[in-house]
């Protein structure tokens, strides 16, 4: 498995959800987040990991606690789950994002905890800072506060821009959202994904170069 993971780290979550479509083990408009997931620390490539999946409440008080920092079996849980990981925040608050559960220190807390990245649907917040780490908040937006952010429990499915994921699960983030990647058939994608983009980088090739002509751009889509 480990080698099937370090395989899929030179693709991207389009390629690899074109992969997955050869092997009809879900709907083609299934398995990904709609629009509007961003990245707000950088460009980075792929990030790949089993899923930790959390639920929290930013825009009132908790009713006991005041500090996600209380929950160190939080932690215990991100410990339990293989490397490498990511973690998923579902904000359940109506007005996702008003406040944000993870910045500078919550960022270096799960990158010590080898966390490939954080994908939320809710906000985050010292980027600068974050972004020196060189680690990837996916979010829906940035904001100044963490208000009253404090978890309401984890471990259990979360909903992230329509996408159910469970904990556990192997998910892949970058530029284009958040892909969820069947278990069952992670040995054979890379193969699969690499000779889709061979056949499409013909295409590609064809197209730039001087030689393209509209009868060579049929035979080569044909002979995909």
């Amino acid at each position: 498995m480990s080698k099937a993971l370090e395989e899929l780290r030179q693709f991207d979550t389009c390629a690899i959800a074109n992969a997955i479509e050869r092997f009809g083990v879900r709907l083609k408009n299934e398995g990904f987040t709609r629009p509007g997931l961003q990245c707000f620390t950088g460009d980075y490539p792929l990030a790949l990991g089993h899923a930790v999946t959390c639920r929290v409440r930013t825009a009132n008080p908790p009713l006991t606690g005041q500090s996600y920092y209380e929950r160190t079996d939080w932690w215990d849980l991100i410990d339990s789950v293989d490397a490498p990981r990511i973690v998923l925040i579902e904000d359940m608050d109506g007005e996702e994002g008003l406040g944000s559960f993870v910045g500078e220190v919550h960022a270096a807390i799960l990158a010590a905890m080898k966390c490939a990245a954080v994908v939320t649907n809710g906000a985050v917040r010292d980027l600068p800072a974050v972004r020196e780490m060189e680690f990837p908040l996916y979010a829906r937006a940035a904001t100044v506060s963490h208000a009253y952010a404090h978890m309401v429990d984890h471990g259990e499915p979360v909903s992230l821009f329509g996408l159910e994921i469970s904990c556990g699960e192997l998910v892949a983030a970058d530029c284009h959202g958040l892909l969820k990647i069947p278990m069952e058939i992670v040995g054979e994608l890379p193969a699969v994904a690499k000779e889709i983009a061979m056949r499409e980088r013909r295409i590609i090739d064809l197209c730039r170069s001087s030689s393209f002509s509209l009868e060579r751009l049929k035979a080569a889509v044909r002979g995909m």
